[in-house]
């Protein structure tokens, strides 16, 4: 598989993890009149140090098939891996958002396979353009952190039309990419502008990055929800889960944006 080829055999749609619904639906199937104690019920302390778990996780398990890739250095070598990791992070997602009472099995077991794919896709990226994991790796955290501040603050509020726009954006960014893989598969090219450089594929990784770091507030957001809500212990790993999915999603769209831009 040519460098060229790989390098286009990722697509993340955004964050489906959370919903309107998500810590009321988990209030809802606790048993009747049952009374959490403070000990028992979500945290946003809880779900910081869940969320710093599952970011070492990803971080552990790409860093081996990073150092896999630059041993040999052939594609060939990792992307078995990397393909194996992103199906196994595709199903163990799925499991998590209908399955949230076993988060906190299912979300680790996510983040590592998400870090075997991570590790391969950024050591492929890393080998064409020195420099540009850190780079991505640099604009996705301060993406976070001023995100958080500008949440925090009250700079950025997530109205219902707020909601609205990102959710229905992310579904669309979602099908977009479905249907460019599949028409990968068929051997009819995908949808050209979603990997172009030129300035038109460019607008539209920076609007993909703009979504994807929006979701960020989102998640934000449900996850205070769910700390005031008093939902179950079990939500921490969740609500870490749901964040790691939209960071996960953002660093791949800056390692897009960074490639096109570096390739001109």
């Amino acid at each position: 598989m040519s460098n060229h080829r790989a390098l286009q055999m990722f697509g993340r749609s955004g964050n489906p993890a959370l919903n309107a619904d998500t810590f009321g639906n988990s209030a809802k199937s606790s048993p009747a009149g049952i009374q959490f104690k403070s000990s028992e019920t979500m945290t946003l302390e809880g779900t910081v140090n869940k969320t710093g778990i599952l970011l070492a996780l990803v971080v552990l398990s790409a860093s081996w098939t990073w150092n896999l890739f630059f041993e040999s250095g052939n594609p060939a070598t990792v992307m078995p891996i990397a393909i194996g990791g992103a199906i196994a992070g595709f199903i163990f997602a799925l499991v998590t958002i209908f399955k949230k009472q076993w988060a906190g099995t299912t979300a680790p077991l996510y983040a590592i396979a998400e870090g075997l794919f991570l590790g391969a896709i950024s050591g492929i990226f890393e080998m064409q353009y020195p420099g540009i994991v850190i780079q991505a790796v640099g604009l996705t955290l301060g993406t976070l952190a001023s995100l958080l501040f500008l949440y925090k603050t009250g700079i950025v509020k997530p109205t219902e039309n707020f909601r609205l726009m990102i959710t229905s954006a992310t579904m669309g960014i979602g099908m977009l990419y479905l249907v460019s893989m599949l028409m990968n598969m068929f051997g009819s090219g995908g949808i050209g502008f979603i990997h172009s450089n030129g300035l038109f594929g460019i607008g539209f990784s920076l609007f993909v990055v703009a979504i994807a770091a929006l979701n960020l507030v989102l998640d934000f957001d449900f996850i205070e929800q769910g700390s005031e809500m008093g939902a179950p212990k079990y939500m921490e790993w969740f609500g870490a889960f749901s964040l790691m999915v939209t960071l996960i999603w953002l660093y791949l769209e800056m390692l897009r944006l960074l490639a096109k831009l570096r390739s001109r």
